[in-house]
């Protein structure tokens, strides 16, 4: 399988962390630091499942 790398940003939002993946739009949350960069680990591989080819291609051309 072939591994990506993509930036986390992470924001605290009252008592919860925000973290987001701008290359592909995708956010999530949780109450650490830790819990939101694994939400967000998950939300990007269904992401990358369930995106169609035209979906991956804006993706790859936003970060080349």
């Amino acid at each position: 399988m072939k591994s990506s790398s993509f930036t986390a940003v992470l924001e605290k939002e009252g008592s919860e962390f925000v973290a987001l993946c701008p290359e592909l739009d995708v956010a999530s949350q949780g109450d650490t630091i830790e819990s939101a960069m694994a939400n967000l680990r998950e939300a990007v591989e269904l992401f990358l499942e369930c995106a169609s080819p035209q979906e991956l291609q804006c993706c790859h051309a936003a970060t080349s």
